[in-house]
């Protein structure tokens, strides 16, 4: 039985509705494809231990950093590397963002609290 799948994207964020709970639609080189849709602003965080991939599918996202912000439009995505503090934030009412981390990076990375989703939800 084959693996491989073409996965739309408007299908998958389609799938479900809740903020800042990411969703896991794929995994290569252990590292997982996760998309999540995000309103406001997350909580300061880092990861020692991982890049992050930031691609925006919809909206406008602010990533907030110590040194400077920088705006991510629809299309375009930002690597923020591991160690450094950042804090995304939606410049639109929703943004929907696909993310690339290793496989178990906790959301919120260093900072933990009720913002962190232990178990994300394969779609």
């Amino acid at each position: 039985m084959s693996t491989l799948r073409v996965v739309n994207l408007a299908e998958m964020f389609g799938a479900f509705t809740e903020q800042w709970s990411p969703r896991i639609v794929g995994e290569l080189n252990g590292q997982e494809v996760r998309l999540a849709r995000i309103g406001g602003e997350f909580v300061w965080h880092a990861h020692e231990d991982a890049d992050e991939l930031f691609l925006v599918v919809r909206g406008r996202l602010r990533m907030g950093l110590r040194d400077g912000d920088k705006v991510v439009n629809e299309g375009e995505f930002l690597i923020v590397p591991r160690g450094v503090e950042h804090r995304p934030i939606a410049e639109t009412q929703e943004v929907w963002m696909l993310m690339f981390e290793p496989a178990g990076t906790p959301n919120t990375g260093t900072a933990g609290g009720e913002r962190t989703v232990s178990v994300l939800e394969r779609l």
